[in-house]
């Protein structure tokens, strides 16, 4: 079994399922290309899928919403990050981002 990631017109991850491949080169789901393999391990496609991600077809990965306009995207990773790291030094460290200061503000 695998999991698929159903996509929109624009690319928008709109539901997963866990099924067989034949399963869904049969119709029974719709268009076979409405739907994306997707890996909870990240072996392929960066991430795995989540309702609401997008598909890119020419990085082919599965990316989530971008979180603030600051951030950028790191390509090897299909991640967003900020534009400066956080600076938590462990996990009673909690620090959120504050877009309108463009940093990071300790919640302790």
């Amino acid at each position: 079994m695998s999991h698929f990631a159903k996509i929109n017109s624009s690319n928008v991850v709109t539901e997963i399922i866990v099924s067989e491949k034949d399963f869904i080169n049969s119709g029974s789901v719709g268009d076979e290309f409405l739907w994306v393999q997707t890996s909870y391990n990240n072996n392929f496609r960066k991430n795995y899928a989540s309702v609401g991600n997008t598909y890119d077809r020419t990085r082919d990965a599965f990316i989530e919403a971008k979180p603030y306009p600051s951030w950028t995207l790191v390509e090897d990773t299909c991640r967003w990050a900020a534009p400066t790291v956080n600076p938590s030094t462990g996990p009673d460290d909690i620090y959120n981002w504050n877009e309108d200061t463009a940093s990071w503000v300790s919640e302790v």
